[in-house]
């Protein structure tokens, strides 16, 4: 399949994924900046998966740059990926309204996981069916420094379950900071994770 295509597709869902979730914020009770402020939670929490989104459109732009074609193995691991984001209004909301929630925590945890895993199963997936694409494999996508954002993400769950119920919450903002200073770095070879 020819990438201008995909990239199309995948740039039209993360663009419909941002609208519902900056439409799901409810508007100030009050029209004052205490109003704003009681909504603090719901924007830390739009934010953060704003960034992740923006992220792996960003990162996605970057990668398709070096590659004309991708296998369907690609397209199925971004499908999967795709799925799982169109439940992060969901989840982001879920969490915003609950933040001392356990369950609440767990989830949005879960699909920040399934995220970065399955987005990074697709950088891999391109890698390995295009392993004569020179620009590419010259490229600095470093497989190892992937992990660095999912393990602060486990450490979230241990702190989630242990003293901290918001340390899921806390845990992704700063997973979504990690994945972009890597992407950067990486970025110097041509793309990003």
């Amino acid at each position: 399949m020819e990438t201008s295509r995909f990239e199309t597709f995948i740039d039209a869902i993360i663009a419909i994924i941002m609208t519902v979730l900056v439409l799901k914020i409810p508007q100030p009770t009050e029209p004052t900046l205490m109003g704003l402020w009681s909504l603090k939670t719901m924007y830390i929490a739009y934010f953060i998966s704003f960034l992740v989104l923006f992220n792996i459109w960003y990162n996605n732009h970057n990668l398709f740059q070096l590659i004309d074609t991708i296998d369907n193995k690609v397209v199925w691991i971004n499908g999967v990926m795709t799925f799982i984001i169109s439940l992060l209004p969901y989840f982001t909301i879920w969490l915003a309204n609950n933040v001392y929630s356990i369950p609440a925590e767990t989830m949005f945890g879960v699909i920040f996981i399934a995220t970065n895993i399955t987005y990074n199963l697709g950088v891999w997936a391109v890698y390995k069916s295009n392993p004569y694409n020179k620009e590419l494999q010259e490229s600095s996508y470093n497989s190892r420094q992937v992990f660095i954002p999912f393990i602060v993400l486990i450490l979230g769950f241990v702190l989630t379950y242990t003293v901290f119920i918001p340390g899921i919450y806390a845990a992704c903002m700063i997973s979504v900071i990690l994945w972009i200073i890597i992407a950067r770095i990486n970025r110097g070879g041509g793309c990003g994770n």
